[in-house]
């Protein structure tokens, strides 16, 4: 008998393979880390045959550090980094380029020229999200206009387009399943937020062949057996890395929120079972959909750079030795010593949408040292989710009365006290902080009958710690006006 589910979860710096038991507890676990490449300014690819080298390691490392088959596998879920774009050759598998990581900004021209007829808004009542580079749809495009032969077979169905997600399933069914589900399909732009299928009037805008795209099913069913290393394991959940959060989250009830601290940051809450737009600066994109249920939607604040930073004061500042050593770091001043780090590396994105932004620390003098830098940098991830905070409340006038928190960076407890301080509301980190992988195993989980359903998720949910807020209005609101103040400066910098 099968007594655990395991989930890839493919991230943007790593690819990891988890176990969980019935109460959603880690019973395995193997990560390792993949190149970021970055040919250009504003490029960032990755490899997709090391993502997929990495996913079969991981694998078989975890599955052998606890001695386990993949019979003791009732079914695997997939997670994955949301946006990031492959196309691959049908007959041979092997991709015609680099992936194009969600990060990158390559097609800014592109976006501006579709932009000068109809705004940059002008797609968001059919997919919920604003013209920008963030999305797959455009880099898909430039995919075909820039790789030889690429735009032809995939109008003959020879080449196929997927995020990461479809470019798993593909391999681990030894190339017979093009498939995605619907919180991926949503991230394109390609996709119609209320029937959840292709829309053709916006595949004519962008010139993308429907030939070359996956068919789309919902987050929880199954979609067929693994190959391989998982021979025989039933391949039952997909969902994008943010909506698996909200799902590990157990954010089943309109209004309930998340944040996912990672490279990026991302606050999604749910908001039921219709699509709500945004007049603030948010994402309306599908939370979730079990089986042939109704869709469940979210708003999503999405932040490109916040634990990206701190690997950027490691690695090309040479602050730290390890990320880890940014929280003692942060701890050796008081406060930041008026320093304000706006993280804008490849433009700003909600509440702004700002291609144009770029990175600035302000508010230097001879008395700033690296602590407070390192200070100034945590400080950034939180002043940027109290945007997307205020920008929810305000489409929504619902007041997150607890914001539930998850990732690789609530570990640093300075940073959960200042998030819930300059929030003014309680920050929650649950036991178990890998709710991006807890949630692909619970879709899994769901679609093959190892859980009965939603109610026995929230009751795996619990509180590891709860941070409550400290500061007086004025301390708060006069560090908040600081950050603003240098984020208008960091603005339409190019």
């Amino acid at each position: 008998m099968a007594h655990y589910v395991g989930a890839i979860d493919q991230g943007t710096t790593s690819s990891r393979f988890i176990v969980f038991d019935r109460s959603g507890s880690i019973v395995s676990v193997a990560q390792k880390e993949h190149e970021q490449i970055y040919p250009k300014p504003g490029y960032v690819e990755h490899d997709p045959l090391e993502i997929w080298r990495n996913t079969q390691e991981v694998i078989e490392q975890a599955l052998a550090a606890k001695g386990l088959k993949p019979g003791d596998l009732a079914a695997i879920g997939i997670t994955n980094q949301r946006e990031t774009t492959l196309i691959w050759d049908r007959h041979t598998g092997k991709p015609l380029h680099n992936a194009l990581v969600w990060q990158d900004t390559r097609v800014d021209p592109m976006v501006q020229d579709f932009a000068r007829d109809g705004g940059y808004d002008r797609l968001r009542d059919k997919t919920g999200l604003p013209l920008t580079s963030y999305f797959s749809g455009l880099k898909l495009r430039w995919l075909l206009d820039n790789v030889p032969g690429a735009r032809e077979k995939a109008e003959a169905g020879d080449v196929l387009f997927g995020n990461v997600d479809t470019w798993l399933v593909w391999n681990l069914t030894g190339g017979r399943r093009h498939i995605t589900d619907v919180t991926n399909a949503s991230r394109t732009q390609l996709m119609n937020l209320r029937d959840l299928a292709w829309d053709d009037d916006i595949l004519r805008l962008f010139d993308i062949p429907k030939a070359c795209l996956p068919t789309i099913l919902s987050s929880s069913e199954v979609y067929g057996e693994a190959t391989g290393l998982l021979a025989g394991v039933p391949i039952a959940g997909i969902l994008g890395d943010q909506q698996a959060a909200l799902v590990g989250q157990a954010c089943f009830e309109p209004g309930e929120a998340k944040n996912t601290y990672g490279t990026g940051c991302f606050m999604l809450m749910n908001t039921g079972e219709q699509p709500y737009p945004s007049k603030y600066g948010l994402l309306t994109t599908v939370g979730y959909r079990f089986g042939q249920g109704k869709p469940v939607y979210a708003l999503e604040g999405s932040i490109a750079i916040a634990g990206a930073l701190v690997q950027w004061l490691r690695d090309n500042l040479g602050l730290i030795q390890a990320s880890t050593d940014i929280e003692p770091l942060a701890r050796s001043v008081e406060d930041n010593g008026g320093v304000t780090i706006v993280p804008a590396f490849s433009g700003l994105y909600a509440p702004h949408w700002n291609a144009g932004a770029r990175g600035l620390i302000g508010g230097l003098t001879r008395y700033a040292n690296k602590g407070h830098i390192a200070r100034a940098a945590l400080e950034a991830t939180a002043f940027q989710t109290r945007e997307v905070l205020d920008a929810m409340a305000k489409d929504t006038g619902i007041a997150v009365k607890e914001l539930r928190t998850d990732g690789g960076m609530v570990v640093n407890e300075l940073l959960m006290q200042f998030q819930a301080d300059i929030l003014d509301v309680p920050v929650v980190r649950p036991k178990v902080i890998e709710t991006t992988a807890l949630g692909s195993a619970y879709a899994a989980g769901l679609a093959t009958g190892f859980w009965a359903g939603t109610d026995e998720l929230v009751r795996n949910w619990a509180v590891d710690r709860r941070w409550r807020p400290t500061f007086e209005a004025s301390a708060r609101e006069r560090l908040y006006a600081n950050w603003c103040r240098a984020v208008e400066r960091s603005l339409d910098w190019t």
